[in-house]
């Protein structure tokens, strides 16, 4: 096999790729709360001109590190507030991830199974979705995978003598982006795979230089500064992003999406449709390669079964998780594939049509019927009142956060949300009113500013020259404001209403004191 990849065949493969992957990533709205939480926070971003503190509704907001929301800032100011933007980071992590799939595997394999790969793993639903879902989840697949597939090159360079340490800065240096996707698992996963397989390979002599100090200084020089300037410009981040995001949502059971231990089993297959079937052929079919392909194998089974374990540990689980999974699975059932085709090339190419024909309708089919059944995005109601909405205007969101609103209506300025925030249960649950008041603890002025309660909410439109207000909220949002009966409703759909509330009409309410019990 050729030492040395043809560029103009990747090109053209990477090409295919992102065509496919991008050509329905626009046609739905954000879907809540994840879609939309995220880019909003970009769009803040990009409103507020800061690119160093992530923000919620303007308070600080340190659930997760900043690189996605800086890839959405940029995709954003770039080329506008649209879906399509606003998921770029999730695609291109995900075009990145089997483009280097495919790489690697053309170098250390061939080309018929590095093209069986990438298409199967472009056309399983799972990733499909992923690489079309503005979330965390896609980038820190794709680095992870980057991560991989970088440091194993690196070992096979280093076993056979050649020049290896730009390839190995290069796993470093996505472990260290990794980070600041995701925080500590963008070391953690492709660390813990890469070890597994030298220890299984007894390549015990090899880890003085893969523990390569220039590498390890890089990744800190990339990955370290904006944890360290966030605790030093909010002293509670540590505890808060480490010691809570970190260890005890891994190890507690107080959090939501509690499942099973082996749930991340049926989901794969599921999600994989109709591709995972083949799977069982990696077992069945197994076929007898020399020293090279056998450590190729390896590499993929334990990186498929490290991920699994590592997160069906903790209780709580989400799909998303299990996408760095994703790209090994691929392997195993293409390598399968690629045996077949060698032994009975037309029967096998006549399944392998097949199946992939109905993988793409599966795919194109999931996004559409995602796209129909979608019915709590704000982009309608927006759409109504943004042609109308003034910089200094204000949003205001009654016992509601819509995480999508900001950026539907593309506001300027953080809303105000009104709701009871001396309930006592809000701790107890991980939800939006959660999300807001851990983030309120950063900046009690910015909290202090936002977040009010319906008494405060009355108080400041009476003690404030306050100019036109938008108002959003559930249908039950006058049993909070008792006030909005008496107002008519800008626009409505089937789960929110907007009002639009002119200066005249807040000096009217004020001079007849409005309830607010």
């Amino acid at each position: 096999m050729s030492r040395f990849v043809d560029t103009r065949s990747t090109w053209l493969v990477m090409l295919a790729a992102a065509v496919w992957l991008a050509a329905t990533a626009g046609i739905r709205p954000l879907m809540l709360p994840d879609e939309g939480r995220y880019v909003g926070v970009a769009w803040e971003m990009l409103t507020a001109a800061d690119w160093l503190v992530p923000r919620l509704d303007g308070m600080p907001f340190f659930h997760k590190p900043p690189l996605f929301y800086w890839l959405t800032t940029l995709s954003l100011s770039l080329f506008g507030a649209y879906e399509l933007p606003a998921r770029a980071a999730s695609l291109v992590a995900g075009l990145f991830a089997a483009v280097g799939l495919y790489w690697f595997i053309r170098r250390y394999r061939d080309s018929q199974v590095a093209t069986l790969s990438i298409v199967i793993l472009i056309t399983q639903p799972i990733f499909f979705a992923g690489s079309q879902f503005a979330n965390l989840d896609m980038l820190v697949a794709g680095l992870i995978t980057l991560t991989i597939l970088t440091g194993a090159d690196a070992l096979l360079r280093l076993e056979e003598k050649l020049p290896y340490r730009a390839v190995l800065a290069m796993s470093y240096a996505f472990a260290a982006l990794g980070v600041l996707a995701k925080g500590l698992i963008g070391i953690v996963l492709p660390g813990g795979v890469l070890l597994l397989w030298l220890l299984w390979r007894r390549a015990w002599r090899y880890l003085p230089a893969i523990f390569w100090l220039p590498g390890v200084l890089l990744l800190l020089l990339i990955a370290l500064p904006w944890f360290f300037w966030m605790q030093h410009s909010y002293p509670g981040f540590f505890d808060y992003f480490v010691v809570y995001h970190h260890f005890r949502r891994f190890s507690e059971t107080g959090f939501n999406n509690q499942a099973a231990f082996w749930f991340y089993i049926p989901v794969i297959f599921l999600a994989a449709l109709p591709w995972s079937p083949w799977f069982a052929c990696v077992f069945v079919g197994a076929s007898r390669r020399d020293a090279r392909q056998d450590g190729l194998r390896s590499l993929m089974m334990i990186w498929l079964l490290f991920i699994v374990v590592f997160f069906s540990l903790p209780s709580s689980k989400l799909v998303g998780y299990i996408l760095p999974a994703i790209p090994p699975f691929a392997f195993l059932i293409a390598e399968s594939f690629s045996h077949w085709l060698d032994h009975e090339r037309t029967r096998a190419l006549r399944w392998y049509a097949g199946s992939l024909g109905l993988a793409m309708i599966a795919c194109v089919a999931m996004v559409v019927g995602v796209s129909l059944a979608d019915k709590a995005s704000a982009s309608f109601l927006a759409s109504t009142a943004r042609p109308l909405l003034q910089p200094q205007d204000q949003v205001v969101m009654i016992d509601h956060y819509s995480y999508d609103l900001p950026f539907y209506l593309q506001a300027r300025k953080p809303a105000w949300v009104v709701s009871d925030w001396q309930a006592p249960e809000i701790p107890k649950h991980d939800n939006w009113r959660k999300e807001l008041v851990d983030a309120g603890e950063f900046d009690d002025a910015s909290r202090q500013a936002v977040l009010l309660t319906p008494s405060r909410f009355a108080a400041r439109l009476c003690s404030s020259a306050a100019g036109v207000l938008w108002i959003w909220g559930k249908p039950t949002a006058p049993e909070l404001v008792p006030w909005l009966q008496q107002q008519p409703v800008f626009a409505a759909d089937q789960t929110h209403a907007l009002w639009r509330l002119q200066p005249a009409t807040l000096r009217m309410l004020c001079g007849e004191k409005p309830s607010h019990d």
